[in-house]
Parts: C-alpha cells; sequence; structure tokens
C-alpha cells in the first residue's frame, strides 16, 4: 500500500519524522506495534515503530535515524513525496491497562519514539507515569514536549552533561530508587546495550522490565526467521511473537552481534547512494 507523506521535519541531526496517510493502519495502530515500509521497488524492508498515530486525521507518525543506504533514501523524500509500500500494523500490541502502579517508561535516543505511545496509553489509563530520555547531547533529545505531555514525572539525562542530569538513563532510575520510589514496571527502549544496562539494574531489584527489540526483519510474518531472538530457553521471532520481551530473558549479546552482521554491507550500501547523489533524477 502506497502512502502519502503529509508532513516531514527534521528532529535532529540525521533524525527524521514522517506524519504519514495511513488511515486504514491509523484506525487500527495500538502502541507498541510496528509497520514495515520499502521506499522503492529496489529498498529493503525497514521495520519502524509506530511513534503515533491519529484516527480521526488517519495519520501515522514515524520516527526514523540514517543509519544506511535505505534510511538515506526515506530521508530525501519530501511531502506530498510517496513510500512505495507501508505495511502494518504488525507484532503485538504493549499490555496496556489500569492498576498497574508506577510505571517508568525509559527511552534511550531514538527510543523516545516509540516509548512515547506506550507511557500516554498507560498515563491515560489511570497509572502513575515517569519518564526518562536520554541521549548522548542536548542536540540529541527528542519529544521531550510530548513525554512530558504523557508523564506525572519527566526526567532527561545527557552523557555529556549539557542538558539535564549528566549520565546514562541508568543512574537515573537508579536515583530514583534510591529516593524511595516504588516502581512497579519498567519499560525500555533503545540501544540495545542501553536495555541490557537497565534489564541488569531492575533484575536484582526484582522489577519487571520489558524491553521493545527491532532486531533484522524481512517479511514481519515469522516465516523467514530473521529476527529470531532468544528469550530464556526459547527462540522467539520479534515480528510476531514481540516486539516487546522480558527484559530478564533477553539475551543481549547475541542480539547485539546478530545486528552487527551486515555493517559492512550497510557502509558500502551509504556510500554508493552517497557516491550516485539522492536528487530526484539519480
Amino acid at each position: 500500500m502506497k502512502a502519502k507523506i503529509l508532513k516531514k521535519e527534521m528532529l535532529s541531526p540525521d533524525v527524521f519524522r514522517f506524519d504519514v496517510e495511513a488511515p486504514r493502519l491509523a484506525k487500527k495502530t495500538q502502541p507498541g506495534q510496528f509497520i514495515i515500509l520499502r521506499v522503492n521497488e529496489e529498498g529493503e524492508r525497514i521495520p519502524l515503530t509506530v511513534a503515533d498515530f491519529d484516527r480521526e486525521k488517519g495519520v501515522i507518525t514515524i520516527i526514523f535515524q540514517v543509519v544506511g543506504a535505505s534510511t538515506e533514501v526515506l530521508a530525501a523524500l519530501e511531502e506530498g513525496d510517496e513510500i512505495l509500500d507501508f505495511v502494518g500494523p504488525l507484532g503485538q500490541k504493549s499490555e496496556i491497562a489500569p492498576g498497574l502502579g508506577t510505571v517508568v517508561c525509559i527511552g534511550g535516543g531514538i527510543g523516545v519514539a516509540p516509548i512515547y505511545p506506550i507511557a500516554r496509553g498507560l498515563h491515560e489509563a489511570g497509572n502513575k507515569v515517569i519518564s526518562i530520555i536520554g541521549a548522548r547531547s542536548k542536540d540529541l533529545i527528542i519529544m521531550e514536549k510530548e513525554m512530558r505531555a504523557a508523564s506525572d514525572e519527566t526526567i532527561v539525562t545527557t552523557d555529556d552533561g549539557s542538558y539535564g542530569i549528566e549520565g546514562f538513563v541508568t543512574s537515573a532510575l537508579e536515583q530514583l530508587v534510591d529516593y524511595g520510589e516504588k516502581i512497579d514496571l519498567v519499560y525500555a527502549i533503545g540501544p540495545v546495550v542501553m536495555m541490557k544496562s537497565v534489564a541488569n539494574a531492575t533484575r536484582p531489584l526484582g522489577i519487571k522490565t520489558i524491553v521493545s527489540l527491532n532486531p533484522i526483519m524481512v517479511d514481519g510474518t515469522g516465516m523467514c526467521g530473521g529476527c529470531r531472538v532468544q528469550v530464556g530457553s526459547e527462540t522467539k521471532f520479534a515480528c510476531v511473537d514481540g516486539p516487546e520481551f522480558d527484559g530478564h530473558l533477553v539475551d543481549f549479546d547475541g542480539l547485539r552481534e546478530r545486528q552487527g552482521m551486515y555493517r559492512d554491507q550497510e557502509a558500502e550500501g551509504k556510500d554508493h547512494v552517497c557516491r550516485i547523489g539522492l536528487g530526484r533524477g539519480a
């Protein structure tokens, strides 16, 4: 299904927000679910967790970072352009319900985008939501305004101390615990190393921790097996069994290794796109 880009915005260096016209998807999408898009006939499939949805306007919001050739081409599209394939919603929705207690929603870097609808849903359901968002520096913080509106309390961290609390998101989480905050549930989305650190911090405290995994995906239906992840003693497929899993059971080291399998090819592809140009006539 083709989808028109209604609005394009650069949120930070190499991070873009697209509001996409997709009424059927907007009607059905729930927090935690994702879409798979393909820019053109030659493009690879890109899985992106939905950052927002407006059922009345029929709009899906996606936020992505330019990391390879396909996202480079995607970022070159402008308002009014169409994405060739825009498929979803895929994956299992987040388990959002009232009575969960105090939930800490942690978003690292681009992971703030998919944590936002989860935080909003939990807050609207009547739970106390404390959000922690972090990035390397102030200019890389995204969606702070939206996260504050969806939370009872929002804490911002930066690695270099240029904004908010200096340190990692785990530092802010540990401070909450030290201050006596009773935390019933943690959601964490971001780089694999960040999610692993959060899980390691909550495991000895016995705090249930859910992470969202976005490994290599191809078809999004569980047929190819490309998105398999080890969760405890079981092999799961992120596209149909997830993308959310118990963070205390995920094999993060294996996941990191698999995600790095195609790093050289991605670099070569991005270099090729840069050399041939991204203009409409390229």
